[in-house]
Formats: C-alpha cells, structure tokens, sequence
C-alpha cells in the first residue's frame, strides 16, 4: 500500500511541476521580450464599419451600465452599430427595450436582437448576431464590462498595419478589484494571465487566444475559421484556435485595457471558473488534435498544449491534497529517505508560480510589494477550488455535455455596493461544498498530526489546504445562507404588506 501512495504522489507532484515550472518558461520569455515594444500604429485616417455586439442573459443590474458605455465609445456614429444579443427571459427585457429606444433617439444605430429559442447559448447568439452585422469588424463585449470611448481607436489601427491580423484584445481590468479579499485574489489571478501569459505568448510568436469579451474582430476572420461553435463552453477559446490554425494572427495589447465587474460571491465564481475550466478540457479534447497535425513548429505545438490542458491540473491538486497526510505517516515510519529528499525537488514549482505572478503585480501596480502578501491566499484558493475545478476537468475529458450557466452580474464597484439583495444571487450550494468541508477537517487533522510529529517542512503544504478548503467551503455556505436568509426575509415582508 506504501508504495501505490508513493508512486501516485510522485505521478501527481510531477504533472504538478511540469505545469508549475512552465512559470520559469513564461518568466524567461518574460525577460527576453520586455523591451520589445509594439510597433507604432498609424491614427486612423479612414474608418471602417464596425459592429458592437452585446450578448447578455437577465442582466437587469448591469445592462444599462453597458449599453450607455458602448454608445458613448468614439467613432462616427455612421459607421458604427451596436446589438444588444438579448437571450433574456426576465425584466431585462423590457429593460433593454427602454434603453435602446431611448439611444435610438438620441441618434445611435442600435438594435435590440431577440432570439426565440437560446440555442447555442452565448455561441449562438454571437452567431445569428454575425448574419446581421453590417460591420467589417466585431467588438465584444459581456455585460460585466464597460467600454472605454477610445477602445475602437486604439485597436482598429492594428488591423491596417497588417491584413492577416483577425483579433485585437485588450486586457481586462477590475472595477471592483479592492472590493474584497476573494475579488483581490481574483484579479491577482486574472493580472497573471493577461499581464504576463497573453503578453509574452503573443510577443513570442506562440498562439493566444480571445477571451471571450473586451476584443474585437476581423469579419472575415470569424467567417473563414468556421464562425462560432457551441460545441464547447469556451466558444471563444474554440474559435480562437481554429483562426490562427487557418494563419490568422492575432494582437494583444497589455496597455489598452478594458475595465470589467469581478463576481463578488464565491458561489457565482464557482459557477464562472467551472465553465472555464471545462471549456478548456472540451476545447483541448477538440483542437489538440488538429495542432498535432499542422505543420506549426514543434514549440508552438508544445507551447499550444500547455495552454489549453493546464487546467488538467485541478485532480492532481486534489490527489496531492489528499495523499498528503498518509506520506507523513510513512516519511515519520522512516526506510524511505532517499525518495523525500527527490521530492524535495518539486517545491521549486512554487518558485516558478511565485515568479510568474510577482512580475504580473509589478508591471501593472506601483503598490505590487504590498499586493505580493495575497500570494498565500491566492496559492490556498486554487487549492481550494480544486474539488470545484476537478469536476469540471472530468466531465470535460468524459464529453458530458451541460449548459452555459452563466456568471451572475450585480453593479459591484465600491465597498459600500452590496449584491445580497440581488436577484440573481445563487441561495443554494452545490454538493461539492460537502467535500470541502470534510477535506478542510481531513487537512486540519494534517496540520495538527504534522505539527504532533514535527514534521516542519509539511506545515505549510498543510495549512495551504486547510486555509484553501475551509475559506471556499465556509464562504460557499455563508453567502448562500445570507442570500436566502435576505429574501425569505423580504417575502415575508411583502406578504405582510398585502395583508
């Protein structure tokens, strides 16, 4: 038995590692490529039809924010159209409705997109908003976002400087990123992929990819990749793929951002990163394949599966999480030496994720050694998503199919903004919550035994796990309740009221 635990530790830690150390990879592609400078774009000296397309689902909070944003954006209002791809079957309908008529008043092309089915989801609707586009070229936008006025003048040049350009994206930047703890790690993790991993994969000439919103696109691009596919819960990944397998290449601008809404609860960022997280899987299921057989060059194709299978590492964090305390025991029994002292290897892992996320921090925020102190917190969080993130990983490689559920907005910007009396506040948990709970006991009773049998250097991999698994189990439970509590509370109220 000692030696099936030790074995499918080594196998984890080492799946672990191979994607921990590719921070070393970015860092060095980091330092190589950080005083190239994107060429110098010419102004626009004509300007091209676009279309802004809005694709929401019951977004009542934050539409009006998006739509009055999209129409402010600068360009000559005859060359610009905005659809609103509204899929929605609550209030926000007529909400729209309302906004668009009075945009249309004041003078802007907008459009008001109804679907009678939600075939596709967000795919399906970017899909038979394309068949009415009159734009040479599409911007994206979710509804959590808010358009800058300069976004189409910053990013339409690139297209000109040169023809085989099929995608600009801009990077996403946090309206609420000092709202909480759990947005503040959010936007350390988001920082990560945008400020380092978009940045040095597109500066090293290895593939990127859209990410859903906050970009805009070459018409011609999306029709000869395919167009949209619903086949996948990463629409955007998917589409991305095919485009620069097709030869399109695609621009991503680290200082041109996008401002965006951060989920505010932890259980709307579960329902968020299960998504993405099983996308990718079911993306990576689909193109890998096709990477493999085109006659990219062997690093891009290496390159091109880290980046779509690195959420594979999601059960391995569970499995090590969980064989963590069984190895103490065997390490504290002894006859094993020469194997722990290998292992010991695999914490410069966490030295390359460190790296990888302290250079995100500095290049962006002048206050980063402050911000250097959520490393911890961020570390314990991906663990404790893990149970979250695994079930995403598995039903992506077993093809289960699911809906989009789509990641609830509420207009959080400032401290003081509450989403508890939300409508679309989730007052449920799912059942992952109970393995949480019970794997944040398991690692406590780690913590305690290590601490028992001095066994200094397994505290800290201990605490991680216990921190991780209690802190997203016990704010899973508490905000789910808190919800309930708000609106059993103001349905008594109202029924008081009638009476």
């Amino acid at each position: 038995m000692n030696d099936i635990i030790l074995t499918t530790y080594f196998i984890s830690l080492l799946i672990l590692f191979a994607f921990g150390s590719h921070g070393f990879v970015m860092v060095y592609h980091y330092f190589k490529h950080r005083d190239t400078t994107d060429a110098e774009t010419l102004p626009l000296t004509e300007f091209p039809m676009v279309t802004v397309q809005l694709p929401i689902f019951n977004e009542m909070y934050v539409v009006r924010r998006l739509v009055e944003a999209s129409c402010a954006i600068k360009y000559p209002g005859d060359k610009l159209e905005i659809q609103v791809l509204d899929d929605s079957t609550d209030e926000t309908v007529e909400l729209v409705e309302n906004i668009v008529r009075k945009m249309k008043e004041h003078g802007h092309n907008i459009h008001h997109v109804r679907r009678s089915t939600r075939q596709g989801f967000k795919a399906g609707a970017l899909k038979d908003g394309l068949q009415l586009a009159t734009g040479e070229f599409i911007a994206i936008f979710d509804a959590d976002f808010v358009p800058r006025e300069e976004f189409l003048l910053k990013t339409l040049p690139y297209f000109y400087s040169d023809k085989k350009i099929g995608m600009v994206q801009t990077r996403w930047e946090h309206l609420n990123g000092e709202y909480s703890l759990l947005t503040r790690t959010q936007a350390m993790a988001l920082d990560g992929h945008f400020v380092i991993e978009q940045a040095i994969r597109n500066k090293a000439g290895f593939f990127i990819n859209f990410n859903g919103t906050g970009g805009i696109w070459r018409k011609a691009c999306i029709e000869d990749a395919g167009n949209w596919h619903s086949d996948t819960l990463t629409e955007d990944l998917d589409l991305s793929y095919r485009a620069q397998l097709r030869g399109w290449k695609f621009k991503f601008l680290k200082n041109v951002t996008s401002p965006a809404e951060l989920p505010s609860e932890i259980n709307a960022l579960k329902t968020q990163q299960f998504r993405w997280t099983k996308g990718a899987i079911e993306t990576a299921r689909k193109m890998l394949p096709a990477v493999w057989k085109s006659e990219l060059p062997f690093k891009i194709k290496v390159h091109s599966t880290f980046h779509l299978t690195n959420n594979i590492v999601f059960p391995f964090i569970l499995v090590a999480g969980i064989l963590n305390i069984p190895l103490m025991f065997i390490k504290h029994a002894g006859g094993y030496e020469s194997y722990f002292e290998m292992m010991s290897v695999f914490v410069f892992a966490f030295i390359g994720s460190f790296l990888f996320y302290m250079y995100s921090q500095k290049d962006v925020y002048s206050d980063w050694r402050r911000r250097l102190f959520l490393f911890p917190l961020f570390m314990a969080g991906s663990m404790g998503f893990a149970v979250n993130n695994s079930k995403a990983v598995i039903e992506g490689l077993f093809n289960r199919k699911s809906d989009f559920i789509r990641t609830p907005k509420y207009s959080i910007q400032e401290k003081k903004d509450s989403w508890l009396d939300k409508k679309y506040v989730p007052i449920k948990f799912s059942w992952t919550v109970l393995v949480e709970i019970a794997l944040a006991i398991y690692c406590l009773f780690g913590v305690v035994s290590s601490l028992y049998y001095l066994e200094i250097a397994a505290i800290p991999f201990q605490l991680l796990f216990f921190m991780g698994f209690g802190f997203v189990s016990y704010l899973s439970v508490r905000q789910a309740l808190q919800a309930r509590r708000l609106k059993l509370d103001a349905a008594l109220h109202t029924e008081a009221v009638a009476a």
